[in-house]
C-alpha cells in the first residue's frame, strides 16, 4: 500500500498563495504594457505558443507519453474557448479599457460559471442567495462601466466592456467543457496542448485581424519585450504550475480566493505603474463586485459539502 505524500511546509503553501495572488493579478498590467507596441492577437498567440512549446518539450523530455489525436482535438476545443475567447478578447479590450478596470470586470467570472453550469445538461439551479449575488455582481459592473455617461465624463469603452464580458463567458464554457471532456491526459500535458493549439488559433485570429500587416519589429519597445517575457515565464509557466500544485495541497475553496484578490492587485499596480486613475465609483464598484464573488464562492462551496 502506498503511503500518502507528506504535507508541504506551511511556508511553501503561503508562498504559493502569494505567487498566484500577485502573479495572476499582475498579468493584466503585463498585457497592457506588451500591447503598447505589439499587435494584440499576435502577442497573445506568440505568448502561448512559446509557453506551450517549452512546457511540452520539458514534459516529453521527462517521459510524458505522445499525445493521441483525440487529446489534440479536445485540447484544441478547450484552447479555443479559454485562450482565443477567454484571453484573446481580454487582450484586445485592454487597448481601450485600463488594466485595473479590466481585472475588476473579470472578477465577476464566478457569476458566469454559475450561469453556465446551470445551463449545462444536468446543471444545478442557483439558490436564492446566489441569484441575489448574481444581480449584485452585474450591478457592480454596470456601475463601473457607466453606460449612461459619455466617454468624457467617465464611461468605459462599450466595445471593450462587451469583449471582456464575452471573454468571461467563453472562459466559463471552456472550463466546464474541460471538466466533462474525457481525454485522459495529465493536467500539465493537457495544459501544454491547450496552449499550443490555442496559441495557433490566436495567431490565425491575428492574421484575420491584420496584426501581421501592422507588425513592425523595430517599433517594439524594450518594456513591451520585458512584459512579453514576463507573461510567458511568470503568467503562463510559473503561475499555472503553482496553481496546479496548490490544487493538490489545499482546498478548492481556499485556492478560489484568487478570484477576488487578483482584481485588487491589478487595480493597485495599474495605479502605481501606469497612473491609471482610481475614482470613488471604481472603489464602490470594486467593493460590490468582490462582495458578490465572495457570496457566490461561499454559497457554492457550502452546497458542495
Amino acid at each position: 500500500m502506498t503511503s500518502p505524500s507528506p504535507a508541504p511546509p506551511r511556508s511553501a503553501v503561503l508562498l504559493a498563495f502569494a505567487s498566484i495572488y500577485i502573479i495572476w493579478g499582475s498579468t493584466y498590467l503585463g498585457i497592457r504594457v506588451a500591447i503598447e507596441t505589439m499587435p494584440p492577437f499576435l502577442m497573445a498567440g506568440a505568448r502561448f505558443l512559446v509557453a506551450g512549446a517549452v512546457l511540452y518539450l520539458l514534459l516529453r523530455f521527462r517521459g510524458a507519453p505522445q499525445p493521441t489525436a483525440r487529446q489534440w482535438r479536445i485540447s484544441a476545443v478547450i484552447g479555443t474557448f479559454l485562450l482565443l475567447g477567454g484571453n484573446g478578447l481580454v487582450v484586445w479590450a485592454e487597448q481601450f479599457v485600463p488594466s485595473g478596470i479590466t481585472a475588476l470586470i473579470i472578477g465577476i467570472q464566478p457569476l458566469f460559471f454559475v450561469l453556465t453550469e446551470w445551463a449545462w445538461p444536468g446543471g444545478m439551479r442557483p439558490t436564492v442567495v446566489t441569484a441575489i449575488a448574481l444581480l449584485l455582481g452585474f450591478a457592480g459592473v454596470a456601475w463601473l462601466a457607466a453606460p449612461w455617461e459619455s466617454a468624457d465624463t467617465g464611461a468605459l469603452h462599450a466595445g471593450g466592456v462587451a469583449a471582456i464580458l464575452l471573454a468571461c463567458l467563453s472562459w466559463a464554457f471552456g472550463s466546464i467543457y474541460s471538466r466533462h471532456a474525457k481525454h485522459g491526459a495529465d493536467p500539465l500535458l493537457a495544459s501544454s496542448l491547450q496552449m499550443l493549439t490555442g496559441g495557433a488559433i490566436l495567431t490565425f485570429a491575428a492574421l484575420l485581424h491584420g496584426d501581421f500587416a501592422t507588425f513592425d519589429l523595430a517599433r517594439i519597445s524594450a518594456r513591451s519585450w520585458w512584459a512579453f517575457g514576463y507573461l510567458i515565464l511568470f503568467g503562463s509557466l510559473i503561475g499555472f504550475s503553482t496553481f496546479v500544485w496548490l490544487m493538490k495541497h489545499s482546498t478548492p475553496a481556499r485556492v478560489s480566493t484568487y478570484a477576488y484578490v487578483n482584481p485588487l492587485v491589478a487595480v493597485f499596480l495599474g495605479w502605481l505603474i501606469l497612473d491609471e486613475p482610481i475614482s470613488a465609483r471604481t472603489l464602490v464598484a470594486a467593493a460590490v463586485i468582490v462582495v458578490a464573488v465572495i457570496i457566490i464562492t461561499t454559497e457554492k462551496n457550502r452546497r458542495a459539502t
